[in-house]
């Protein structure tokens, strides 16, 4: 064959064709969503009432995603209220630009839109998100992500025959508004109007409890088969009990590390906490079975008719589900809750995100470089407003977001001088931050001087919960320590008169929020945002979106907003890949065309 024949040269061109879109696709896929924000009206307790749905859900649409995978989210804000939306658990590798909290974004205003771009980078498991801002989630706008595992690395367990997201959270009839402005004034929240399960109100399991007419989920499944519960707790300040009649839940995963599986009849789970259950269709089907969560450690009869109840329907069911609800553990009992929580221990042989065994960070061995015992109090006057402290400090949002000011080197934002324990001294409103080392090894404990239950989460990192314990915590308290197998996940319950301790190895970049979940405590000022900086320029941290919404003091940088862009919620290549890619095909047809 002659190279300059035709011939060749058309050879030649779909050759080169074939290696250029292998490697245009080998790249990490995208995936694009066009998501609009808005309020919808609908009765999960019996009631009309206003809720925040996505594309007109409530919940509102599961991303469904893979390891690696690039997320592409244009949010619509059709609110009256500005708006965040941030994904709990996903740890954004070197870009908080993404993260969707007020120290890392300007609020998109109402009628904005605006476009989160993202990787779920090295992460597996079961996620959530939720809107972040003005006591929002109250109201819903919440939602689920799923990250699968990639085909290289098989799962520590057989593949299910189904996937099933069941959200369950404590609800109020009134309006997120109208919470809000009882917490400023400083009064309780109260006993919630409801448990939900998927948006749904109870199941008519007792006609004196339950009103008729409320619409209640449906889980329909086939006998002898094996489903995947993912299982998020997106309420406001109650810790829910989660059981299925009759059934076992064999724990595989929790916020994204795959757990020593262990079988229990029902678990404890708390605000921001997410959970993977295998459960097995093995009853005969006589009847359908309750699915509930039920409210802990709670001491009113008030509470009683506070219950989630949805109904398991076996393909073969005999008839409806009937009789008494599964008991709950003894709601007085923290002992067995924290009990509970400490046998929760992490897969070290099972591969996750990457194909070495998880157990291959010793976390154990490393030494720690800082130190922060944080201790809460209950919600108290600061300077004549209902406040909730972190070390005597409540946390004072800024105008201008600390990662924009940190960006522009605006000095007098915020300050590096959140202190490692209390300080004697009256309790203040400030910007104080941690100062993290990059590369370092954190030590936190936290230290719960509240009446409840409360959850702390970390954005950015998954740490490892090495010990829990009542009383207070000493440094004796690290004998107690579980260096090998703590669980690693995001967020961890702290109980009521107890301390819990946390290893955190800072290898992510950027500025992170340690909020509380619980979303009054968090409303008044229970956070603090965690500065982690690379001394070293790292071409690989994400820069400056070119989308940035700018405010407070670089208000004056902000553009007109842009047109709002649809997108299809097909996997794509990007738009860099793309361009290449024709460029290169459009100079071979050239060529073979001489």
């Amino acid at each position: 064959m002659v190279s300059g024949s035709p011939y060749f040269r058309l050879s030649f061109f779909f050759f080169v064709l074939a290696c250029l879109v292998t490697a245009s696709l080998a790249g990490d896929p995208f995936v694009f969503y066009d998501w609009t924000v808005s309020y919808l009206t609908t009765s999960p307790l019996g009631y009309k009432q206003q809720v925040i749905g996505i594309n007109g859900q409530f919940p509102g649409p599961i991303l469904n995603v893979t390891t690696n995978w690039n997320i592409v989210v244009n949010v619509k804000n059709n609110l009256d209220e500005p708006l965040l939306l941030t994904w709990n658990g996903i740890q954004h590798r070197k870009n908080s630009w993404q993260d969707g909290v007020l120290g890392t974004n300007c609020p998109i205003p109402a009628g904005w839109n605006w476009t989160y771009e993202f990787q779920v980078k090295d992460q597996i498991g079961s996620f959530f998100y939720f809107p972040s801002l003005n006591f929002q989630r109250a109201a819903g706008g919440y939602g689920g992500i799923i990250i699968n595992n990639r085909d290289v690395i098989p799962l520590p367990f057989g593949i299910p025959d189904g996937d099933i997201t069941i959200f369950i959270s404590d609800w109020y009839t009134k309006s997120h508004k109208g919470l809000r402005k009882d917490v400023e004034n400083g009064v309780d929240l109260g006993v919630p109007d409801g448990i939900l399960i998927n948006g749904l109100g109870p199941y008519r399991y007792d006609q004196t409890l339950v009103k008729d007419g409320i619409f209640y989920q449906i889980i329909n499944v086939e006998p002898g088969k094996t489903y995947r519960f993912r299982v998020h707790n997106v309420g406001i300040s109650t810790s829910l009990n989660f059981r299925i009649q009759d059934h076992n839940l064999l724990l595989v995963e929790t916020e994204g590390s795959y757990t020593v599986q262990q079988n229990y009849t029902n678990m404890d789970i708390h605000v921001g906490q997410s959970y993977s259950f295998l459960v097995t269709m093995d009853q005969n089907a006589s009847n359908d079975y309750y699915i509930v969560a039920s409210p802990r450690f709670v001491n009113s009869s008030d509470w009683a008719k506070v219950t989630g109840v949805a109904i398991l329907h076996y393909s073969n069911s005999q008839g409806p589900a009937s009789g008494p609800l599964p008991d709950p553990p003894n709601d007085y009992d923290t002992y067995f809750s924290m009990n509970q929580a400490r046998s929760i221990r992490w897969n070290v042989s099972a591969g996750a995100a990457r194909p070495n065994p998880q157990g291959s960070f010793k976390y154990g061995q490393i030494i720690v470089t800082d130190v922060y015992v944080i201790l809460n109090r209950p919600a108290e006057l600061i300077d004549g407003k209902w406040r909730t402290t972190l070390n005597g400090i409540s946390y004072l949002a800024p105008s201008t977001p600390i990662k924009l000011a940190q960006q522009f080197n605006i000095p007098g934002v915020y300050k590096l001088d959140f202190p490692n324990r209390l300080m004697n001294r009256p309790p203040k409103t400030d910007t104080s931050l941690i100062n993290g080392t990059f590369k370092g090894f954190m030590e936190i404990i936290f230290q719960n001087n509240d009446t409840t239950v409360q959850s702390y989460h970390l954005d950015g990192y998954a740490f490892f919960v090495v010990g829990m314990d009542f009383g207070v915590w000493t440094e004796n308290s690290r004998g107690t320590y579980n260096k090998w197998d703590g669980v690693a996940r995001s967020t961890t319950q702290v109980f009521p008169g107890a301390w819990t301790a946390i290893l955190i190895s800072l290898d992510n970049a950027g500025i992170w929020n340690l909020r509380a979940q619980n979303l009054d405590s968090w409303y008044l000022g229970q956070e603090v945002y965690v500065s982690v900086l690379n001394p070293e320029v790292d071409q690989s941290e994400v820069p400056l979106p070119e989308n940035a919404i700018y405010c407070g003091i670089l208000s004056s940088l902000q553009k007109d907003q842009a047109q709002r862009v649809n997108f299809s919620g097909a996997p794509s290549i990007s738009d860099s890949s793309k361009t290449v890619f024709i460029l290169l095909i459009m100079a071979l047809i050239g060529h073979s065309l001489r």
